[in-house]
């Protein structure tokens, strides 16, 4: 099991690597996090839902994801408040100190999933949640050391070198532990070491010798990571940056509950496109297109949004004639408004969404999960993605539909052609569904590579590199069977 000295240190990514490497050597390796925290999620083909992070490590794996990689799943919706996932399906919406007294009757649903993994695999590998150190959290833990004690699995921890203190983080994260889940710990890997590894040679015998763990690897950092995605949104700017001067510039508000943000990963590795990350107390620069991603609590976001100026900054935008794309919650808040009479995002109420679509959206329990596929209109390209909304969106300006799915129209846009909105994730991932979408911003360009491919090449030289500077052996010398 692989656990962190803090959230953000490379877990998720750490695990992908190591997935990709041990299923180049013929093994049959599962992913598995007993509980993520995150609204990035991805579709599993049974209509559930899991953490991208998750998705990721399963492609890593070479096999589809399923339910069973990531059982509990929290959607933040607020600073205090999360929707509660449950082997793919929603279970309800919980605050933070409501969920701490009922954790302990979600081992169970841990434990199946992870047995069920087990079963098909020849190693599974097990990734943590924020902090193992987090020790007032520790009763009816279900992330961390009360899994690995509950799975009786031995733990790696994993500091990183990048943000500074990682000697103190590392022996610190065995001082505060209890006796028992200290001694899970077998080894550490310090990751993302910029500068030269040899440098660092006496701080990582140093670790050792005041924990009495194995030094399993100094990892440099490795700059094909970015072309991955991001799981937490606070890592967004950190992560993306645009390298290289676009010929088309498109702007995304960054607002507090963003949601499934990987839609965006394709465009920024996409020539010629320059991609900014508005924060909060910035003003939308002038560019070719705005994007609205999706949104965890679409009605605060909204409010957030027009705080900050930013649907000033929209409708100046398309006086200029400029073009904006909403997907999800963003498509939900380019219409007239969005009504939540059951109270599903917290509040009952009625928001005014910014007008620039002539649809209406009403929030209704009941979640739309699946895979879909279809062609975009009008240019009838092949689109394949997946809908994970709830909410129902009816409207004039449906008559011309973003796209066709099962021959059903889905999504709406503006009668002069320069506001799209649709429910569909996961199409930028298509080479041509993104050669499409920047034609309609004049912008001509040869077919683009499906990110998928670039993903590949990514996890394939990651895994390269982790070869490199982690003691597989050592690593595969932990791992033992599972006794449940």
């Amino acid at each position: 099991m692989f656990q962190g000295t803090g959230s953000s240190v490379g877990k998720s990514v750490l695990v992908a690597g190591l997935a990709r490497v041990l299923t180049r050597r013929g093994l049959r390796v599962h992913p598995f996090k007993p509980q993520n925290m995150s609204n990035n999620a991805a579709v599993t083909a049974d209509g559930g839902e899991i953490g991208r992070a998750q998705a990721l490590q399963a492609q890593a794996c070479g096999i589809a994801p399923t339910v069973d990689m990531n059982p509990i799943l929290l959607k933040p919706q607020s600073d205090i408040g999360a929707q509660l996932v449950v082997r793919g399906h929603l279970r309800g919406t919980f605050k933070a100190r409501d969920y701490q007294h009922i954790k302990r009757d979600l081992m169970p649903h841990v434990l199946d999933s992870f047995q069920s993994l087990a079963q098909g695999a020849d190693i599974v590998l097990v990734e943590g949640a924020g902090s193992a150190s987090e020790v007032n959290l520790r009763d009816h833990d279900i992330a961390n050391m009360g899994f690995a004690q509950a799975a009786d699995v031995d733990v790696v921890l994993i500091g990183d070198i990048d943000r500074g203190g990682v000697i103190a983080s590392l022996v610190g994260t065995q001082a505060v532990l209890a006796d028992a889940d200290a001694r899970r710990i077998r080894g550490f890997i310090v990751n993302r070491m910029r500068g030269d590894p040899s440098l660092f040679s006496s701080g990582m015998s140093l670790i050792a010798e005041h924990t009495g763990w194995a030094p399993l690897g100094l990892v440099p950092n490795l700059g094909i990571l970015q072309s991955l995605p991001a799981e937490d949104a606070q890592d967004l700017c950190a992560h993306h940056h645009s390298a290289h001067s676009g010929h088309i510039k498109i702007a995304v508000p960054h607002m507090p509950m963003i949601a499934n943000f990987d839609d965006l990963d394709p465009l920024f590795n996409t020539p010629d496109v320059d991609v900014l990350f508005v924060e909060p107390g910035q003003a939308l620069p002038v560019c070719d297109l705005i994007i609205l991603p999706g949104s965890k609590s679409t009605c605060s976001d909204l409010d957030f949004l027009r705080q900050q100026g930013w649907d000033v900054d929209i409708k100046t935008h398309v006086r200029r004639g400029g073009r904006v794309l909403g997907i999800c919650g963003g498509y939900q808040m380019l219409g007239h408004t969005i009504s939540d009479p059951e109270g599903i995002e917290g509040v009952v109420g009625h928001s005014p969404g910014l007008g620039l679509l002539d649809v209406t959206t009403e929030l209704t329990h009941g979640k739309r999960l699946l895979a879909v596929k279809g062609r975009l209109e009008p240019e009838q390209v092949a689109v394949h993605g997946y809908e994970m909304h709830m909410g129902r969106t009816t409207g004039n300006d449906q008559a011309r539909p973003f796209a066709f799915i099962d021959q059903q129209p889905e999504g709406a846009c503006s009668p002069d052609g320069q506001i799209w909105g649709t429910y569909l994730h996961g199409i930028m991932a298509s080479g041509a569904i993104r050669q499409a979408l920047l034609a309609r911003l004049g912008m001509q360009a040869p077919r683009y590579q499906n990110h998928e491919n670039i993903v590949e090449t990514a996890l394939n030289t990651w895994a390269d590199h982790l070869e490199h500077h982690i003691d597989i052996p050592a690593l595969l010398k932990l791992a033992r069977p599972v006794s449940l």
